[in-house]
């Protein structure tokens, strides 16, 4: 039987790929910075656990600057029983049990734990939902972060899904 290939999808993002605006730094009414819905199907039998790192891949770092990826989320040890992470997941006490035991959100390039939504000063910029499948789960320490995690699965990624939003 050949083995299905890693998958990454929101039922949030709509079919043009647009972000809502409720994820977002900007907000919808009172409602900003929640953390969207993901699934993910066609995990590896190799996988151990997970990992994702959300970007935004046309953020430059100032005016006069070349684009440099900014970091909205990293979240790591995502157990392979788990399917995806709900709406407004980041940031809840619920995630220390269940099926969610045993993740842990790294700091984004705000320097704080979590999900924190773009808010760029032009509309466009695309948003990269990136899952990894890893052959291990792993050790980071208390602060997790981007770097971190890139140096640590190096070698060790058994499965990759990308979906890129639209802010």
């Amino acid at each position: 039987m050949a083995q299905e290939t890693l998958r990454l999808a929101s039922s949030a993002i709509g079919h043009e790929g647009r972000l809502p605006r409720k994820y977002t730094g900007d907000g919808q009414g009172a409602v900003k910075d929640v953390s969207p819905p993901l699934e993910w199907y066609g995990v590896p039998e190799a996988a151990r656990s997970l990992a994702l790192v959300v970007e935004d891949v046309d953020a430059p770092a100032d005016a006069d600057s070349p684009v440099v990826p900014w970091t909205h989320w990293v979240v790591v040890n995502i157990p392979t029983t788990v399917r995806g992470l709900p709406e407004g997941f980041s940031g809840k006490e619920e995630a220390a049990g269940g099926e969610h035991a045993g993740i842990k959100e790294g700091h984004n390039d705000w320097k704080v734990p979590g999900w924190r939504g773009p808010k760029p000063p032009t509309s466009g910029h695309r948003i990269s939902f990136k899952l990894y499948a890893l052959d291990q789960p792993l050790h980071l320490g208390n602060k997790v972060t981007k770097e971190k995690l890139r140096d640590s699965m190096e070698g060790h990624v058994v499965g990759e899904a990308e979906l890129i939003a639209i802010f």
